[in-house]
């Protein structure tokens, strides 16, 4: 995972999948949650204050390895990750509820990433500095805020390319993301096994209370429980890296980050296949 052409291929993928929200939506779909504010605010407590607080619990009751608690802090500081809408996708979520819940927290990263971390440093001895909010910034507007802006400038002033464009991105994101987990499943095998017992206990836990609490706080919508879940689970495991490199602790802490992102999926895949099921079983009841 060291390799350029791995890191210019991810780079490639999360690029495709955000142009392809930014040309396939409109602006007023992107900032649809903005204008449901009780919804908002739902689904920002799940994904923004009762995970890390999951995490902090985790932290006092588990006697985890100084890097591997870093790892899980820094996750929990780093919400909305640029495949959540490919990843909701696959759990039937709501792709337009997804893509604006994702926007928004990329934007409120600013904020919380440091405010998140500022908790966890008073709570706990981790191996990571302070982050300034501008670092963050930079780091959320070059991955996700550029290539949907790129999107909805195609939208506006070529629509005839952004109608051809549109269809063909989604597959094409859709086959580079199967691509790059496909890529990252046998490395992943070995990271896991090697990071010990206890640290993959705490990683599954934090998975899966992640997808409970997007799950409760979902509202009575499926597709929207499904989309609030699947944003809860999915830290931003590209943001929580640059914060690892900006105190030189990548290599340390990179295990606990590559063990989540493979260990959340797994723990998400029931949850997803359940979710399918139940969404369209209740579309065919009302059907009937």
């Amino acid at each position: 995972m060291d390799n350029p052409l791995f890191h210019d291929f991810v780079k490639l993928t999360i690029f495709t999948l955000m142009l392809g929200i930014g040309v396939n939506m409109s602006f007023r779909e992107l900032i649809g949650l903005w204008r449901r504010p009780l919804d908002l605010v739902r689904s920002l407590l799940a994904v923004v204050v009762f995970v890390p607080l999951v995490v902090v619990l985790l932290l006092l009751v588990f006697d985890l390895p100084r890097e591997v608690a870093t790892g899980l802090a820094v996750l929990a500081a780093a919400p909305g990750a640029p495949l959540t809408s490919q990843r909701a996708r696959m759990a039937a979520g709501s792709i337009p509820y997804t893509a604006s819940l994702q926007l928004t927290l990329a934007l409120l990263a600013v904020v919380i990433a440091p405010l998140t971390l500022g908790i966890f440093y008073a709570l706990f001895d981790l191996a990571t500095e302070a982050v300034h909010p501008l670092a963050v910034a930079s780091q959320v507007a070059r991955v996700q805020l550029l290539p949907v802006g790129i999107g909805l400038a195609i939208q506006h002033f070529v629509p005839g390319a952004s109608k051809r464009l549109a269809k063909p991105l989604v597959v094409i994101g859709t086959v580079l993301f199967l691509v790059l987990v496909l890529t990252l499943v046998v490395p992943s095998v070995r990271i896991v096994s090697n990071i010990g017992i206890l640290p993959i206990v705490a990683i599954v836990l934090m998975a899966a209370a992640a997808l409970a609490i997007g799950h409760l706080l979902g509202g009575a919508d499926l597709h929207e429980r499904s989309a609030v879940a699947i944003s809860s689970v999915a830290r931003n495991v590209g943001l929580a890296l640059f914060i690892a490199t900006l105190s030189g602790a990548e290599k340390a802490l990179a295990p606990t980050l590559v063990s989540y992102m493979a260990l959340g999926s797994l723990v998400a895949i029931p949850y997803a296949i359940r979710a399918k099921r139940l969404i369209a079983r209740g579309e065919s009841e009302t059907a009937d």
